[in-house]
């Protein structure tokens, strides 16, 4: 390692080691080289988009040192690189995490990118982020959307720690107002015109089955039960109640979506495609929340 100088040296060496490593990819990236240029990037305190030229600059041996250290906890330990660096990336936004917090990685960034195309009818006023953890789906809502107020709620003290150091760092104070709440217990039936949410979702059989990488996260953003569903099906029969008689709800469900549909044949869930990747996705209108309510019971 001690031929290794430059900032290019350390992102092809790391991008090898990756690759012949038995780690899991799926927090934000896809492919070795990604996973090493985030790693070794925010560790040197760098842009993704630093010009060419800095890729040529030789490195100190307190940097050298550093990443050495990084590499052979992503590696060693499979701690996933967003908690190594602080650092994860989302509709195009950096955020800070911790363990206190999921990583952020859901398909929903691709409809807030288009601004819910084809879900919503007229640009919302009011939004809420059920379960927002880091804050994330939130923020980057508030960004799609300036005018729109936004709530965002967790069940976590800590969590909301987080998403609160979030709106400081992308100065979302006026717009973005995060709520101590269990689902939706504490919000006094406000109304929104869009209720975005990526609860946990995940079945007691893939809990028993998860990467390394995974089970840094903490279990109350993961686990939801026998099914996958319990927090989902708290939503499906509560969310009528708080949207306005336009509104839409957007929920992400993940691999429990083929027991969602099984259980629910009749509900008319809308499962969104996606052109980026992802599954597990529906919208579905208040009206039809509010037909089908009794089934969630």
């Amino acid at each position: 390692m001690e031929n290794l100088r430059t900032v290019q040296d350390y992102i092809r060496w790391t991008t090898s080691q990756l690759s012949q490593s038995d780690i899991f990819l799926g927090h934000g990236t896809d492919n070795p080289i990604d996973e090493a240029k985030q790693l070794i990037l925010a560790t040197l305190g760098l842009s993704l988009f630093i010009p060419p030229e800095f890729y040529a600059a030789n490195l100190t041996n307190d940097e050298k040192q550093q990443l050495n250290e990084i590499i052979n906890k992503r590696i060693n330990d499979r701690l996933p690189t967003p908690y190594l660096t602080n650092q994860a990336w989302f509709c195009g936004h950096s955020f800070y995490v911790d363990e206190r917090v999921l990583i952020p990685r859901s398909p929903i960034g691709e409809l807030i990118n288009n601004q819910f195309k084809d879900i919503i009818s007229s640009e919302p006023k009011n939004i809420l982020d059920l379960c927002t953890g880091s804050g994330c789906i939130g923020i980057a809502c508030a960004y799609a959307f300036p005018d729109a107020q936004v709530d965002i709620t967790d069940i976590s003290l800590e969590a909301l720690d987080v998403a609160q150091t979030n709106i400081e760092l992308h100065d979302m104070q006026y717009q973005v107002t995060p709520i101590l709440s269990d689902l939706f217990n504490q919000l006094e039936n406000k109304k929104y015109d869009l209720i975005v949410t990526n609860p946990p979702y995940v079945d007691d059989e893939d809990m028993s089955d998860l990467p390394d990488e995974f089970l840094y996260e903490p279990k109350l953003a993961l686990e939801a039960g026998f099914d996958g569903l319990d927090l989902a099906k708290r939503i499906l029969h509560d969310a009528c109640d708080y949207l306005t008689p336009d509104g839409v709800l957007v929920c992400e469900v993940g691999n429990s979506w083929v027991s969602l549909q099984e259980q629910y044949p009749d509900v008319p869930f809308n499962w969104i495609s996606f052109e980026q990747g992802g599954f597990g996705v529906f919208a579905i209108t208040q009206a039809d929340l509010k037909t089908y309510q009794h089934y969630f019971k």
